[in-house]
């Protein structure tokens, strides 16, 4: 498997890069978001682990750009910033994971074993279920061209939920993808937000939003 690096500490790129090389995969580094590009257009990669605060182009610039270009490798952001709208703005990018610095190797090496059984990943700019129609450049959410009125978090949610349509998602997923890490997990934050977020799509919509009880949450 091949992996890029592009990361514009050199300390942490290439302990990033040599520990991932004895774990056996093949891996370049790169220091700034052009050279990056430049590798990963010429390059035939499994996955690219992209920081976001880089100079001459940042990472969030580096993957839209590829992602226009049609390219699906899967994407891991690094990066010190973790507030919601970060996360929101990251993932719509084109990204497939994020992984707020500092972190630990063996959590590093899991995400990305992780991203390699997944695959390519699909350029996608919208999401439809039935009807509903989410706009991932815009951020809009859509039903027969009336625009729903969402926070936020509540559209984090509907697009969590629509890309693991007919899986079970537990609560911890929620707080860990739309929330933080230090969210309380005994807390009822996802129970609220589903509540106002059923309530604010149509009903043949909100419906389909089923309660796992013991478990979590589900889109039919």
């Amino acid at each position: 498997m091949n992996i890029l690096v592009v990361e514009d500490e050199p300390k942490l790129n290439q302990s990033i890069v040599l520990g991932l090389r004895n774990r056996g995969y093949v891996v370049d580094g790169a220091l700034d978001g052009q050279e990056g590009e430049r590798k990963a257009i010429v390059g035939k990669y499994d996955l690219l682990i992209l920081d976001i605060m880089m100079p001459k182009q940042d990472g969030m610039m580096l993957c839209r750009r590829l992602r226009e270009r049609g390219m699906g490798t899967p994407v891991l952001f690094l990066t010190a910033r973790d507030s919601i709208d970060d996360r929101v703005v990251g993932l719509d990018t084109g990204a497939d994971d994020y992984l707020v610095k500092p972190f630990s190797f063996e959590e590093l090496s899991a995400r990305v074993r992780s991203l390699l059984r997944r695959g390519p990943s699909l350029t996608i700019s919208m999401l439809e279920l039935a009807g509903l129609k989410v706009d991932i450049r815009s951020q809009t959410v859509s039903v027969e061209g009336k625009e729903l009125e969402l926070t936020a978090r509540e559209y984090a949610l509907l697009v969590y939920l629509i890309r693991h349509k007919g899986e079970v998602v537990t609560r911890e997923d929620l707080l860990s993808k739309v929330w933080d890490e230090f969210s309380d997990t005994l807390s009822n934050v996802v129970d609220v937000h589903l509540k106002n977020l059923r309530k604010k799509l149509p009903k043949s919509y909100a419906r389909r939003i089923k309660t796992v009880w013991g478990k979590g949450y589900r889109l039919a």
